[in-house]
């Protein structure tokens, strides 16, 4: 067994692995839609070098997750279909600024990991990184046979509100994210601006996809059901300490949480009108928040409270400290989190988290 990295620089995406809050129902809901999208892409073909990417690997503990699972599932299709093993070439995509070292530092344990786990079963595996926003091109046209991406989608490519005139941006003074008091033009435009996203997005992996590749995409959304998102809850924060004092009022009002939650129908929507895909599968998965913060997988575990809000502040702390430290300063992080811990002790039991679980083919 030959095993391959290297760093290739090309041409960006908005992802974090510090994300993965998930519920075991999440967690099983993905891995069998990805299960199902690659068995179907496998056994249509038979492939000697298998090309996968993975849009927003970040660089924290689960980076190599989504590498490590698809392995395994092709391996077990294989041996099902009596087939050789295929060369696998991952292709690791995140912004350029993400510690693409860390996760090379960390090849040689992964590989030792698969090599005493398959043995001679698996075939050659080749690791990259490919450094650039999947808002655009990242990957020569027709290239590409499987793309997977979680918990970055719901990232916008830009703040939201740019585009609004004073007049309007000054209808969400003292917010920066969609609050309840949030008028409808606010709304309006972080939903263009995910549509625009999105719509760019699979009209450029369509491009790089090989004629009837596939892709699994997991990325917060919403229901119908009116609820408080961390989101919220941020801008919430922010305005009780500008009123403060605390922060400054110039640079709450430049601010803008570049993040959408869209519903089933929104996504729905661009899918059919961008025209490149057939949506195989399209799953709103709910869970409590208090069932999405035990870290180390088991839900059987009772957390009080306090834990629990905890574990979800150190989470999303580590999602958004660079972008609040970049705008407020680093000096007022602590009492952000501080605060935001107390509020979350508050919904923990009561808010929920959703999340779409997406599989598509491209139509040929």
């Amino acid at each position: 067994m030959r095993f391959a990295y290297s760093a290739e620089f090309r041409v960006e995406t908005l992802g974090c692995d510090d994300e993965h809050m998930h519920g075991r129902n999440i967690m099983l809901k993905a891995k069998f839609v990805l299960e199902e999208t690659i068995r179907t892409l496998y056994c249509d073909r038979s492939l000697k070098c298998m090309k996968v990417a993975d849009l927003g690997c970040s660089a924290g503990p689960n980076t190599l997750l989504a590498t490590s699972n698809i392995i395994d599932i092709v391996d077990t299709i294989c041996t099902h279909l009596n087939r050789e093993p295929p060369t696998f070439e991952f292709y690791l995509n995140d912004l350029f600024g993400n510690d693409f070292n860390t996760i090379f530092k960390s090849l040689p344990d992964f590989y030792k990991r698969l090599e005493e786990r398959k043995g001679y079963r698996l075939g050659s595996c080749f690791i990259n990184a490919t450094p650039g926003s999947f808002y655009g091109r990242l990957f020569p046209s027709n290239s590409i046979h499987f793309f997977h991406s979680a918990n970055s989608l719901h990232w916008l490519s830009q703040d939201p509100l740019l585009g609004l005139t004073a007049e309007k941006k000054s209808l969400n003074k003292g917010n920066c994210y969609i609050v309840s008091t949030s008028p409808p033009t606010v709304y309006e435009a972080y939903l263009k601006q995910f549509q625009k996203d999105f719509k760019l997005f699979l009209k450029s992996r369509s491009e790089e996809l090989v004629s009837g590749g596939a892709m699994v995409l997991v990325f917060f959304g919403k229901s119908n059901t009116p609820r408080t998102t961390g989101w919220e809850i941020i801008s919430l924060i922010l305005n009780d300490m500008f009123l403060e004092g605390l922060i400054e009022e110039a640079k709450l009002d430049s601010f803008n949480i570049p993040v959408f939650e869209p519903t089933i129908e929104e996504i729905r929507h661009v899918i059919k009108e961008e025209g490149s895909f057939f949506l195989q599968r399209l799953e709103l998965c709910t869970l409590p928040w208090n069932e999405c913060t035990n870290e180390d997988g088991d839900n059987d575990t009772i957390l009080d409270g306090n834990t629990r809000a905890k574990v979800i502040t150190k989470h999303v702390r580590a999602v958004m400290e660079p972008l609040l430290s970049e705008n407020f300063g680093a000096e007022v992080i602590s009492e952000i989190f501080l605060r935001y811990q107390k509020k979350i002790m508050q919904l923990v039991e009561v808010e929920k988290l959703d999340t779409f679980v997406i599989s598509m083919t491209k139509i040929a």
